[in-house]
């Protein structure tokens, strides 16, 4: 195949999502080795999108660049070493960015082949799907006995987080931000609710548990609720880190990020031993880039557990490609459910 002229949204800027993208067309060199191109139906939204609006997303390459880290679409041209069993194959597909185009150049150990299933339910599996998948099964693993605390959680991990600890039987604590996410989490599962903004949740988290420990907080947060979560923590619990969602949508700046350290604490690792706590860190970006064979792993299931019909991704939004703006700023707003998609006109 001739190279390929292609469109995306680039990240020209930083601000808001209304002024911080720009719609440009693009040539796709060839692919190499085990490359793959997907000509895309439809791309995934995720909150790390936002941080990189805001800047302070350490891993983005320098402006201008294309975002997002996962798509739908058809394997229309394989490099040279790899699986010609894909081409014409319909793939869900993780990128190391430039998700936000009509083409994308990945690799064929970053795609699974899936069938008619709607695009928008398939987004579900990539990051937030694959990210939870990665925390909940093979990094720490849930048990029977466990009481959980899932931060967001009626966002795109969160609702799958609180499917995966219900298959193992586990106590799921959902924590939202708004009474109409309170119904979505109980009808996945989530055996206690708690609602920040009534009240602290730390203090409900008390109340509900009267004595009990947490064993697994999985927190996207950060800042300040990482010592609340430290002290509702037991002997072997897990505060699982994968965010730092309390730092978008305040000033920027270096003092702004100092207390956002500040309220984090210091962490000794004597204390750890002592206290038989842990804390885990993830950035799925890392995992990709050092451990490939990771991340198709947790692909590969977390698709064959929604063929099987043991998870149901919720679907938080669809929209056209011109509405990208309308898109980010309403994942940014923290008022959304489940996983928002980009569908291309």
């Amino acid at each position: 195949m001739d190279k390929i002229q292609s469109e995306a949204f680039f990240l020209v800027k930083k601000g808001t999502a209304q002024e911080a993208f720009e719609r440009r067309n693009f040539d796709l060199g060839k692919p190499e080795g085990n490359e793959v191109i997907v000509e895309v139906e439809a791309f995934g939204l995720n909150y790390a999108d936002v941080v990189c609006r805001h800047g302070l997303y350490r891993e983005a390459p320098p402006m201008p660049f294309v975002p997002g880290y996962e798509t739908v679409g058809k394997v229309v041209d394989v490099g040279l070493d790899a699986n010609k069993n894909l081409v014409g194959k319909r793939v869900i597909a993780f990128c190391r960015f430039g998700g936000y185009a009509k083409h994308v150049l990945t690799f064929d150990y970053a795609v699974v082949e899936v069938g008619d299933q709607p695009a928008s339910e398939l987004m579900a599996l990539g990051t937030q799907g694959v990210t939870a998948y990665y925390m909940a099964e093979y990094l720490t693993p849930i048990h029977e006995i466990d009481t959980v605390l899932v931060h967001a959680a009626a966002g795109g991990v969160g609702t799958i987080l609180i499917q995966l600890a219900k298959l193992k039987g586990a106590r799921v604590i959902a924590k939202v931000g708004r009474s109409e996410k309170e119904s979505l989490v109980k009808e996945l599962g989530a055996d206690i609710v708690v609602n920040y903004r009534k009240s602290d949740y730390a203090d409900q988290i008390r109340t509900a548990l009267n004595g009990d420990r947490i064993d697994v907080s999985f927190n996207p947060v950060s800042g300040s609720t990482y010592k609340k979560d430290w002290a509702l923590l037991g002997s072997g619990g897990r505060i699982v880190l994968f965010g730092g969602s309390e730092l978008t949508g305040k000033r920027s700046g270096f003092f702004s990020k100092l207390n956002f350290v500040r309220k984090m604490g210091l962490i000794l690792p004597i204390g750890l031993m002592m206290r038989s706590k842990n804390i885990l860190g993830v950035n799925m970006l890392k995992i990709a880039d050092n451990k490939p064979e990771v991340l198709e792993h947790c692909l590969k299931e977390v698709v064959a557990l929604y063929t099987n019909g043991k998870l149901a991704p919720q679907v938080g939004g669809k929209y056209k490609a011109d509405a990208l703006p309308e898109a980010h700023a309403a994942l940014e707003s923290g008022k959304t459910t489940g996983k928002l998609s980009v569908f291309w006109d």
